[in-house]
C-alpha cells in the first residue's frame, strides 16, 4: 500500500513538475523592474513580455533584425518600402479575390522588371501607362488599407511602423481583451503578405524621399555614415535609397527579400500592458508557432573598416542653417565598453551640467552645441554637433568643441559629475517604466542590437562602479584625430534631382466591400471592457496653500518622481518682453551662487526647472526625484526672487537671438509655421507678436529681471502630481514658495483674434524645395457649443481621423498625392476661440493643382461609406471604453474642462450618443458645418517651380515675403 502511494505521490509530483516546467519555459532577471519574461519559440520567435495593469491597452512591437543595411545594393531603399508594402494584406485580406487578383498581379511584377532595366524614355512611359492601366484593374479586386480597418475593429491606435539600418518595427497598440484577433491578423500577414497598391506606395515612397532632401540634417548624418563606414552599408547606402533605384524598383528581389529575412528567427514581439502572461504566450504560440525558420538566415559580409589615422573632412550644402558635426566610430551597442561610452556621453553634454552645458552653452560660445552616442548594431558613433554664433566660423566651431573633447581627456571635470550623472539616469529609467512604449521599446532595442536581457539590467550598476580614471583612459584610447567632420554651409544643393509626376489613373477605393476574414474579426465575441471617465470630486485633490494659491494634487503610486507647475494664466500676449526675460534667467546666477553651480547643484539633486512662456499662460515646472523637491523648489525660488544681472551676458543673448531669428528663416517648418499663423491671425499675429530688432537692442536687466522676480507676485494655481500626501505638498509649499500675502490679479489679455474667411484667397511664401507644403484655413467665427462635441468628434474620426480615414484614402492611397495629409474642424480650447476647420498637405510641386483639387471634392462631397462609418465608430467607441486619463494627464484634464466652463468629463456624453450614432448624423454634420465653406489657401514653395494660373482659380493670390511672415 505504502509503495502504491509512493508510486502516486511519484506521479503527482512529476505532473505538478512538468506544469512548473511548462509555465516557467522563459527567462527571468533577478531584481529586473520590468519583471520581464523573455520566451524562445521552439521556430526561434522571441517574446519579451512585461506586465502593467494601469489601463486596458497593450503596446506591441514586432520587430525583425532587419534593415536598410540588408538592402541589396542594386536596390536600395528596399527595406523601407517593404515596410509600407506589409500594410495592403495578404491572400485572406485586403482582396475580395485573391484567385482572379493574382494573374494581374504577377504581371505587373514582371512588367516592373522589364520597366527597371529599361532606359529608353518612350518605352518607359509606355511601359509604366501599362503598368497603371493592369493596375486599375487589379484595384477593382483590390480592399485598401484593409489591414486599417481590422486594427480599427480591434479598437488599435497609433498603427505604425519604422525602419533604420538595423531594424524595421511594426507599431500596435491595443485594446487587452483584442490579443487573439492581433495576433491572428499579425500571423497572417507576416507569413503570407501579399504586395498589391504597388506603384502608389511606391509615389509615397518617393514623397517622403522628397521630404528628406529639403532636411539638411540628414544629409549630415548621411555623409557622417558615408566617412566613418566605407566598407560597410551604413556607410555605402541609405534606409531611404536613392532616386533612381526608388523609381526602378523590383517586386521580384521585395519577394526574395521578404521569404529571407521575415521568419521567426529573426523576429521577436516586445509586449507591455495589461495581459496575463500565461495567456499571452500561448496565443502567440497558437498563431505564430507553425512560422517556418530560415536556418540559412543570411550573414552580413563586410569587410572591417580601416583605421582613420586623419580627420575626413566632408562639406553638404542645403537651405537651412549653417553647422558643423563631427562623429568618431565604436564598436556596436552589445560591446563590453557601451556604458562607458552612455557615461562619457552624458558627461560630455547631459543638457544640464555636462562640459558642454557648462563650458559653451552657459558660456555663450556657440549659438548651440550638444553631443550623444548613437548606437548601433554593427558599430556606433559618438556625434557632437554645434551652431556658430554670428560671424563665427564653422571652423572654430569645430575647435570648441574639440577642445572639451580635450578636457575629457585630461580630466578637467569632477569626480562627483559621474555619481550625479548615474542618478540622472536613474531617474531617466523610472521615468521610461510609466510608459508601455518606452517598456516595451527597451525589448526591442535589446534583441536589434544582439544584448542579453541581463545585461541590460545590468547596465545601469555597471555604469554606477565606473571610475573617473577609466573614462579618462577611455577617452585617451578613443577621441583622436580619427572623427569625421562634416561642414553643413548654406547654399543650393546641386545633388537635388527634380522628378515629375508619373500619371496616376485613380485606383477603386472599395469602401463597401470587405473581406471574409475581416467580417469574421467584426463578428468574433471578446470580454467588452467597460469605459471609466473622470470624476474630479474623486479622481484628484483640491486644496489651498498661503495667499489663497488653489493646488490641484494627484499622488503618484509609482515611483518616487515628482512634478510640480506654477501656472500663470498670462503670457507673452500681454508682454512681449517675458520670453526674453524667461531665456535670460538661466544664464544668471544669485549673490550666493554662479549660474555654472546652480545648474551643477540641480544636476547632483537629480531635479530640473522649466520656465514656459506661451501667448496665454506661463509655466513653471520643477520636477525630479521627490525626497529633493523642497531643496529643489529653494533653488529655484532663490534664484526667480535673486537673479543677478550680468549685462556681457544680456549683450551676447541679443546677438544670438537675432542670429537664431535669421537661422529660422532658412527652415521649411518655420517658414510654413509661420505663413499658417500669418493665414489665421493676418499681420497681427502671436507669431509675429515679438519684439523688433531695436525693441531688443534696448533692452536693459533691469527690464527683464523685473519680469522674473515679479512673476511669483500674480495669481496663479499650482499642479502638484508626486509621492508625497496632500497635507505634505501644502507644506512644503508654505514653507519654500515665496509669494506675497496678497496676490496681484494678472493683466487682461492682449487678445489675437483670427480673422474670418469670408472669401477664397490664395497666399504664396517663398521656399526653394522639391516638396512644397499646402494647408487651407476656414474660419466662420463659430464659437464654443458643447452640444456638437460628440457628432464633431466622429466627422474628425470618419473623415480625417487615421488611415482608414477618407482624407488618407482618397490623397495617399487611391491618388499617391502625398506622403502625408490630413483634414478637420479643430475644437477651441477656451470659450472666446472659434472653430477653424484645416488641411494639410506635402508633396511635389507639379502635384499641387491636383491635391487641391482632390481636397476640393471630398470636402465639399464627402465619400460616403457604411462600412467606412461602422469602423470609425467602432473604433471610437472601443477607444474610448479603454482610454485611462491616469496621472498627472487628470491635472491637465481638469484645467482644459474648466478653460471651456465645463465641470465633468465630457467623454462621458460622446461614448453615450456615438453608440447610436448614424453615417446620416454625420452627413448632416458636414454639410452643416463644412461643405461650402471658404478658405485661406496657404502654399510654401519656389513660385517658379508653381501652377499659377490653376492657383487663380481658387482665389486671388497675394505673394508674402519672408519678412512679412515672420515680422522681422
Amino acid at each position: 500500500m505504502k509503495k502504491i502511494f509512493y508510486v502516486l505521490f511519484l506521479a503527482v509530483l512529476g505532473a505538478l513538475l512538468a506544469s512548473c516546467n511548462t509555465s516557467r519555459d522563459y527567462e527571468s532577471v533577478p531584481g529586473d523592474p520590468l519583471n520581464a519574461r523573455i520566451y524562445t519559440l521552439d521556430n526561434g520567435l522571441k517574446v519579451y513580455l512585461t506586465v502593467n495593469p494601469e489601463k486596458p491597452r497593450i503596446q506591441t512591437y514586432i520587430a525583425v533584425r532587419v534593415g536598410g543595411k540588408n538592402d541589396p545594393a542594386e536596390t536600395t531603399g528596399l527595406a523601407h518600402y517593404f515596410e509600407h508594402l506589409m500594410f495592403k494584406g495578404t491572400e485572406e485580406f485586403g482582396t475580395q479575390n485573391y484567385a482572379q487578383e493574382k494573374p494581374m498581379l504577377d504581371e505587373i511584377e514582371n512588367l516592373f522588371e522589364v520597366y527597371r532595366k529599361t532606359t529608353d524614355e518612350g518605352e518607359r512611359a509606355a511601359l509604366y501607362k501599362k503598368i497603371d492601366s493592369i493596375s486599375y484593374e487589379a484595384s477593382k479586386l483590390a480592399i485598401p488599407n484593409e489591414y486599417d480597418k481590422l486594427m480599427s475593429a480591434i479598437g488599435a491606435n497609433g498603427t505604425n511602423a519604422y525602419t533604420g539600418n538595423d531594424m524595421t518595427v511594426y507599431v500596435e497598440d491595443i485594446p487587452s481583451n483584442e490579443v487573439e484577433n492581433w495576433a491572428k491578423i499579425q500571423a497572417d500577414r507576416f507569413q503570407h503578405n501579399v504586395i498589391r497598391g504597388f506603384h502608389t506606395e511606391l509615389e509615397t515612397v518617393y514623397e517622403e524621399k522628397n521630404m528628406s532632401l529639403t532636411r539638411d540634417n540628414r544629409k549630415v548624418y548621411e555623409q557622417i555614415m558615408a566617412a566613418l563606414f566605407p566598407n560597410h552599408p551604413y556607410g555605402t547606402q541609405t534606409v531611404l535609397g536613392t532616386q533612381e533605384h526608388l523609381k526602378n524598383p523590383s517586386i521580384t528581389n521585395i519577394k526574395n527579400y521578404y521569404k529571407e529575412w521575415y521568419v521567426p528567427n529573426n523576429m521577436a514581439i516586445c509586449m507591455s500592458g495589461d495581459f496575463n502572461p500565461d495567456e499571452v504566450i500561448a496565443t502567440i504560440k497558437q498563431y505564430f508557432g507553425g512560422m517556418q525558420p530560415n536556418p540559412n538566415l543570411p550573414k552580413l559580409n563586410f569587410q572591417p573598416e580601416p583605421a582613420i589615422e586623419q580627420p575626413i573632412v566632408k562639406e553638404v550644402l542645403g537651405l537651412e542653417a549653417a553647422n558643423v558635426a563631427l562623429a568618431w566610430r565604436f564598436p556596436g551597442a552589445s560591446s563590453s565598453d557601451a556604458e562607458l561610452l552612455e557615461l562619457v556621453g552624458q558627461i560630455l553634454y547631459n543638457g544640464k551640467a555636462g562640459l558642454i552645458d557648462l563650458d559653451i552653452n552657459q558660456q555663450q560660445k556657440l549659438l548651440s552645441a550638444y553631443a550623444y552616442p548613437n548606437m548601433m548594431s554593427d558599430y556606433s558613433m559618438f556625434m557632437m554637433n554645434a551652431r556658430p554664433k554670428q560671424g563665427q566660423t564653422l571652423e572654430e566651431a569645430k575647435d570648441i568643441l574639440l577642445a572639451e573633447v580635450e578636457k575629457l581627456k585630461k580630466g578637467e571635470f569632477d569626480e562627483s559629475l559621474i555619481e550625479a550623472t548615474v542618478n540622472n539616469y536613474k531617474r531617466y529609467m523610472q521615468s521610461l517604466m510609466e510608459s508601455n512604449s518606452s517598456r516595451a521599446d527597451q525589448f526591442v532595442d535589446a534583441f536589434i542590437n544582439g544584448i542579453e536581457w541581463k545585461d541590460k539590467v545590468a547596465s545601469l550598476d555597471k555604469m554606477s562602479k565606473v571610475t573617473k580614471q577609466q573614462i579618462v583612459d577611455f577617452a585617451n584610447a578613443n577621441f583622436k584625430d580619427n572623427y569625421a567632420v562634416v561642414y553643413k554651409r548654406e547654399g543650393k544643393d546641386p545633388n537635388e534631382k527634380k522628378m515629375s509626376k508619373p500619371a496616376i489613373t485613380p485606383i477603386f477605393m472599395n469602401r463597401d466591400t470587405s473581406s471574409a476574414f475581416l467580417r469574421e474579426i467584426q463578428a468574433s465575441q471578446v470580454k467588452p471592457i467597460e469605459p471609466v471617465f473622470l470624476d474630479y470630486a474623486k479622481d484628484m485633490g483640491q486644496t489651498t496653500a498661503k495667499s489663497g494659491i488653489p493646488v490641484l494634487y494627484k499622488q503618484n503610486t509609482t515611483n518616487d518622481l515628482f512634478t510640480i507647475m506654477y501656472v500663470f494664466d498670462m503670457g507673452t500676449s500681454q508682454d512681449k518682453v517675458l520670453g526674453t526675460a524667461v531665456q535670460y534667467l538661466d544664464y544668471l546666477g544669485t549673490s550666493k551662487m554662479t549660474p555654472e553651480q546652480i545648474k551643477q547643484e540641480f544636476y547632483k539633486l537629480a531635479c530640473d526647472y522649466f520656465v514656459s512662456p506661451g501667448t496665454e499662460r506661463v509655466f513653471v515646472g520643477i520636477s525630479g526625484l521627490s525626497e529633493n523637491m523642497g531643496k529643489a523648489m529653494e533653488l529655484f525660488e532663490s534664484l526667480l526672487a535673486d537673479a543677478q544681472p550680468a549685462p556681457e551676458v544680456l549683450e551676447n543673448m541679443k546677438a544670438d537671438i537675432l542670429k537664431s531669428r535669421q537661422n529660422a528663416k532658412l527652415n521649411q517648418s518655420a517658414n510654413f509655421s509661420r505663413l499658417t499663423q500669418y493665414a489665421q491671425f493676418g499681420p497681427n499675429s502671436p507669431a509675429r507678436n515679438i519684439l523688433s530688432a531695436k525693441e531688443l537692442q534696448e533692452l536693459k536687466p533691469e527690464d527683464l529681471l523685473s519680469r522674473t522676480s515679479e512673476l511669483n507676485n500674480y495669481a496663479h494655481k499650482i499642479l502638484y502630481y508626486g509621492p508625497m500626501t496632500m497635507e505634505e505638498v501644502v507644506a512644503v509649499i508654505n514653507d519654500k514658495h515665496q509669494v506675497p500675502e496678497q496676490l496681484t490679479p494678472v493683466p487682461d489679455n492682449k487678445c489675437f483674434v483670427p480673422q474670418l474667411t469670408p472669401t477664397n484667397k490664395v497666399l504664396i511664401a517663398p521656399y526653394d524645395a522639391k516638396q512644397i507644403y499646402m494647408a487651407s484655413i476656414s474660419n466662420r467665427g463659430e464659437k464654443f457649443n458643447p452640444s456638437i462635441y460628440p457628432v464633431l468628434s466622429m466627422y474628425n474620426e470618419y473623415f480625417g481621423g487615421g488611415m482608414n480615414a477618407i482624407v488618407f484614402q482618397e490623397m495617399r492611397e487611391a491618388r499617391g498625392l502625398a506622403y502625408s495629409a490630413g483634414a478637420g474642424l479643430s475644437q477651441p480650447g477656451k470659450l472666446d476661440k472659434p472653430y477653424i476647420f484645416n488641411t494639410f498637405i506635402a508633396c511635389q510641386n507639379d502635384k499641387m493643382i491636383d491635391a487641391l483639387a482632390a481636397f476640393d471634392e471630398i470636402i465639399n462631397d464627402m465619400p460616403e461609406s457604411e462600412n467606412a462609418f461602422k469602423l470609425a465608430k467602432d473604433a471610437l467607441l472601443t477607444r474610448l471604453r479603454t482610454q485611462r486619463i491616469t496621472k498627472s494627464d487628470i491635472l491637465w484634464n481638469y484645467l482644459g474642462a474648466q478653460d471651456l466652463g465645463l465641470t465633468t468629463d465630457r467623454r462621458k456624453e460622446l461614448f453615450e450618443k456615438a453608440q447610436t450614432m448614424t453615417l446620416e448624423d454625420v452627413k448632416k454634420f458636414q454639410e452643416e458645418w463644412i461643405k461650402g465653406r471658404t478658405y485661406t489657401y496657404c502654399i510654401l514653395g519656389d513660385e517658379k517651380e508653381l501652377d499659377l494660373k490653376g492657383l487663380q482659380k481658387y482665389g486671388p493670390i497675394t505673394r508674402l515675403t519672408r519678412e512679412e511672415i515672420f515680422g522681422y
